[in-house]
């Protein structure tokens, strides 16, 4: 007897899921237009990251902008599973999850810094990825930091990254001596393009800020606005669960894979405690803590099919309803 797909595995395995969540995704973008139509991003006080903003001052440029960026980075979500098969097949759910949780989350519709730096931190990830147990990984890590670099040009607090990814490129065997040289290389190339410019052009504060972005710790304080502490409650509810399921059914990946998905669980559980540190960066650092919990989430949701795995499921879909509501209405 053929087994009844639930819910759940209905909903993950539909060619229109994809399609529906971009729909429902554009719905919620042009709703916080209209109800929260004065929503303006943080000002950084950085002047790099000003000046590049100061191209889309109006609301609209920045929410279509942030859309589309968005939209890139949902984009290779898909073609990172399709290279190193974190999902063990051709899956679209992990960019069906960070669409539907970027839609709960109306403060996240405006252009940040973070946008644009989590767009290079995943094409870092992508890099350290493929040095996976490579014997000639050198390239790899250097491309890997030079998009580090390049992120941190924007949000410089990304550098603090760093030592992470030198952990994951440890834990796949593809750090030593070289690579390690290799990879500050690559980090600092950015910044020798940034030196070249801030000297020609007499503005040297534009090469030292980013450094001095990058020591400034704010005093540690739990004041999350009402909004983030619903989304950091919710992604972090969403994080143990995929996490405690990669980890019980870890015995059914590759080794590979196993090692992807554990550095992914590590990062983001740094990514959580640097916002715990420092709520004040919490807007720049959910466009990266989604990129994580998106792949984790779309790995329980896809190789899932119990009672409690649908439960789970139906629990989380109308709680990211239940988010937007609650995140409209503290904003308005």
């Amino acid at each position: 007897m053929l087994r009844t797909k639930r819910f759940q595995n209905q909903i993950t395995a539909g060619r229109l899921t994809l399609p529906i969540a971009i729909l429902i995704s554009v719905t919620c973008w042009i709703l916080s237009a209209f109800l929260l139509p004065d929503m303006e991003a943080q000002k950084t006080g950085y002047p790099l990251w000003e000046t590049f903003s100061g191209f889309c001052i109006p609301a609209w440029p920045c929410r279509f902008l942030s859309f589309f960026l968005y939209g890139i980075i949902g984009y290779f979500l898909i073609e990172l599973n399709n290279r190193f098969g974190i999902i063990r097949m051709r899956a679209s759910v992990q960019t069906t999850v960070y669409f539907l949780l970027i839609a709960a989350c109306p403060s996240m519709h405006i252009f940040y810094a973070g946008d644009l730096a989590a767009a290079a931190f995943l094409i870092a990830l992508f890099f350290l990825f493929k040095s996976y147990q490579q014997t000639r990984s050198t390239g790899h890590l250097f491309h890997a930091f030079v998009f580090i670099g390049i992120g941190s040009l924007l949000f410089p607090q990304l550098m603090y990254l760093i030592p992470t990814f030198w952990i994951g490129a440890y834990s796949f065997q593809s750090l030593n001596l070289k690579n390690f040289f290799a990879s500050i290389i690559g980090w600092s190339v950015p910044y020798g393009v940034l030196l070249g410019y801030s000297y020609i052009s007499g503005q040297m504060d534009l090469f030292y800020q980013p450094f001095r972005e990058f020591v400034t710790f704010t005093p540690i304080r739990f004041d999350f606005l009402p909004w983030e502490m619903a989304t950091i409650g919710y992604l972090l509810v969403l994080f143990l669960v995929s996490s405690a399921h990669c980890l019980i059914a870890s015995y059914k990946d590759k080794i590979q894979t196993r090692s992807y998905l554990s550095f992914l669980i590590f990062l983001n559980f740094c990514i959580f405690i640097y916002i715990a540190l420092q709520p004040v960066l919490a807007i720049h650092l959910l466009s990266f803590l989604l990129i994580g919990v998106s792949i984790l989430a779309g790995h329980l949701f896809v190789l899932t099919n119990s009672r409690s795995s649908n439960l789970f499921f139906i629990c989380a879909l109308v709680g990211l309803f239940l988010l937007f509501g609650f995140n409209v209405w503290t904003l308005l």
